[in-house]
């Protein structure tokens, strides 16, 4: 809730894409956590904004995490920020089998 409301909209519009089995413009794949995770990427009066998300899951999209991205150096995002989306993608993965169990069909 803190991004601009013209980033909300955005980001709002690509996962609903995302809901319905496509892929937004602005959504771009998350290197590192392998297929079926995505970044969403808007650049805002000079900042950038991004969520990551996946689709790896058949009933649920994910949202892992969505920052400012404040880089000090180049840009490459930051370490935590990195932790922080493979646990919680572990944690959704951990989620959707308690709620969903493993079955695909």
């Amino acid at each position: 809730m803190g991004f601009p409301a013209e980033v909300r909209d955005e980001v709002g519009h690509a996962l609903g894409i995302a809901q319905f089995g496509g892929k937004a413009e602005s959504a771009k794949p998350w290197k590192g956590e392998g297929p079926g995770v995505f970044e969403i990427v808007e650049n805002h009066e000079g900042d950038a904004f991004r969520a990551v998300y996946t689709v790896r899951f058949q009933r649920a999209v994910y949202v892992l995490h969505a920052f400012q991205k404040k880089s000090t150096r180049g840009i490459k995002t930051s370490k935590r920020d990195v932790e922080l989306i493979s646990g919680r993608l572990r944690a959704a993965a951990k989620h959707y089998e308690e709620s969903y169990g493993t079955d695909e069909s």
